[in-house]
């Protein structure tokens, strides 16, 4: 079959550094979906739409008719970090890998429902479930690990905050300066999800909801909580309740998840401007209006 790059993953590369190297990579997909699938005995059904936003995800079979999902990314997402992260959870609260045999960036995972994820359930349901999820993945990273920390991944972020347009200085400095107070003392070395929100719960098999996609790093509980502080983020912006309703959320998952509410407030304050800060520069400038409400709410 052809593998045609869904447009949401050739619009995301797009945005990120190394576009040269992403293009390559995106040029050469299709020659290595079907080599990955060839060595995993496996055989293509279809590519999933929308898929992620950077990996090429398929859906598969093996010859007995076992389904499974094949997922491939570009060397710039650290897919190998991504095999060691679900290695160490050993499908515990996240997706199990299939096999751990090949160093090519692609991963065999087992079947999930891709069109069932937290955000089909009403929104209280959902962050019960999401909370019970994320839990299960905070644990003490391998030994030796090779995953970023939070202070290393922020400091890279920071660097497109210091050059925020002059209108969002502000808030861009406010971020900057809740990130240097967050860092300068690392109360927790736990193994996060990364990237961790709803839309990255998905319905399964053998457990109700298991996570997918992480960017694995280590660091605090409360870094991991601060996404989906802000998930179904338009809803939230539209409600007549505002600052109070983010500030009674960030409040909730606090109490919840036993995370200190000032740090989770911080990290959430520092995700949202980076991210509001990056889409503005991509050109999403409906994304960054609602993140930067949003932030400035906190």
């Amino acid at each position: 079959m052809a593998f045609e790059p869904p447009e949401r993953l050739v619009r995301a590369l797009g945005e990120l550094p190394d576009t040269a190297q992403n293009e390559e990579w995106l040029d050469r997909l299709p020659g290595l979906a079907e080599e990955a699938l060839d060595r995993r005995a496996v055989r293509a059904q279809r590519v999933q739409a929308p898929g992620g936003r950077s990996s090429l995800v398929v859906l598969v079979r093996y010859a007995d008719g076992t389904p499974a999902t094949l997922k491939l990314a570009p060397p710039a997402a650290r897919p190998d970090r991504e095999v060691a992260a679900l290695a160490h959870w050993g499908g515990f609260g996240a997706v199990r890998l299939l096999d751990t045999r090949h160093d090519d960036g692609a991963l065999l995972l087992e079947r999930l429902q891709p069109e069932v994820s937290l955000r089909s359930l009403p929104e209280a349901k959902a962050l019960l479930e999401a909370g019970g999820t994320v839990r299960r993945l905070w644990v003490a990273p391998p030994s030796g690990h090779g995953f970023e920390t939070v202070a290393e991944r922020t400091e890279r972020q920071s660097a497109g905050l210091k050059a925020a347009p002059a209108e969002l200085r502000d808030l861009a400095d406010a971020a900057l300066a809740a990130r240097d107070e967050l860092t300068a003392l690392a109360p927790e070395e736990l193994l996060l999800h990364g990237n961790f929100r709803q839309g990255k719960v998905l319905a399964g098999e053998r457990a109700p909801w298991l996570a997918v996609g992480p960017e694995p790093l280590v660091g605090e509980r409360a870094y991991d909580l601060a996404r989906l502080v802000r998930d179904r983020l338009e809803d939230q912006v539209a409600a007549s309740a505002g600052a109070a309703g983010a500030r009674r959320r960030v409040t909730k998952l606090a109490d919840a998840l036993e995370v200190d509410r000032d740090r989770l407030r911080g990290w959430t304050l520092f995700r949202a401007v980076e991210s509001g800060v990056r889409a503005l520069a991509a050109g999403r400038r409906r994304d960054s209006e609602l993140l930067l409400e949003f932030a400035a709410w906190l």
